[in-house]
């Protein structure tokens, strides 16, 4: 498989298409919204995958994937691939993938971590689940947009694991937050807070990536409220349990969606406090 359309062109969407064109494999992009500037615009969904031996899907949710699905399919057949990169619930990729192998195309997967920065420098982490001859047929194109692809045998353990992960991450934000906000009230500046974070154990990658946010209070989005607010729900449904921790941050991330804050990547629920 040498080419590869991109169906999603947001924050995330535009950085790969712009890395899978400058390493010329890029066949055609498609967004809902239209962006007819974007290299390789397609005037449909179905005639990126027309164009390009794999389409790789990164939109808001399942209905959206599911609606692109129906205007592809007509287009789908062997030889060609789906790579799924949505968050989505297990569910959901199982029977998307049902509805891509029925064409006699490949089905794979792939969620990822990283937000806007780790997408243009191509350090992305991909968890890609499905049958390993349809990752094997993949994963060189994917190399292009990641750093580090793990391979799972179901494309319902590669969804999972990517609820969990966002899950972690949520808790960290709002454990984060509020130790800030505790520190400030103490009357601490927010330089010497991160300056001895750094010696604690408790420092983190998502640490590091949110200081100078939290910092000049610039909520410009990499991971949007409105995006993990959904994740946060689609890991309630796909658990099957009750977890504390989980109804916290999903309630924070509801209030900071209520109060206007969708749009604004999630560390502005330092906002709530």
């Amino acid at each position: 498989m040498e080419t590869i359309g991109v169906i999603g062109l947001g924050i995330i969407g535009t950085p790969w298409a712009t890395r899978y064109q400058a390493a010329g494999k890029l066949a055609g992009v498609w967004n809902r919204t239209p962006k007819p500037e974007a290299p390789q615009w397609k005037a449909t969904a179905r005639e990126v995958t027309e164009a390009a031996d794999i389409t790789h899907i990164v939109v808001a949710d399942p209905p959206a994937v599911s609606a692109v699905l129906d205007a592809i399919l007509p287009a789908l057949r062997k030889g060609k691939a789906v790579v799924q990169s949505s968050t989505i619930d297990p569910a959901s990729a199982t029977s998307f993938e049902a509805r891509v192998c029925a064409t006699g195309a490949r089905y794979v997967e792939s969620p990822f971590t990283g937000s806007k920065p780790a997408a243009e420098a191509g350090t992305l982490v991909f968890f890609m689940g499905g049958q390993a001859a349809a990752i094997d047929a993949v994963e060189a194109l994917l190399a292009v947009v990641s750093e580090t692809r793990f391979h799972l045998p179901t494309v319902g353990q590669a969804a999972a694991l990517k609820l969990a992960m966002n899950l972690n991450i949520a808790g960290q934000m709002q454990a984060l937050s509020e130790s800030l906000t505790c520190a400030r009230q103490a009357g601490i500046d927010d330089n010497f807070f991160f300056q001895v974070l750094a010696k604690n154990l408790s420092y983190s990658g998502l640490a590091r990536l949110k200081e100078t946010k939290l910092k000049t209070r610039d909520f410009a989005p990499q991971f949007s409220v409105k995006h993990m607010h959904k994740d946060m729900r689609l890991a309630g449904v796909a658990g099957g349990m009750t977890l504390p921790l989980l109804e916290t941050v999903r309630g924070c991330l509801a209030r900071a969606e209520a109060q206007g804050m969708g749009d604004d990547d999630f560390s502005s629920l330092i906002r709530l406090l």
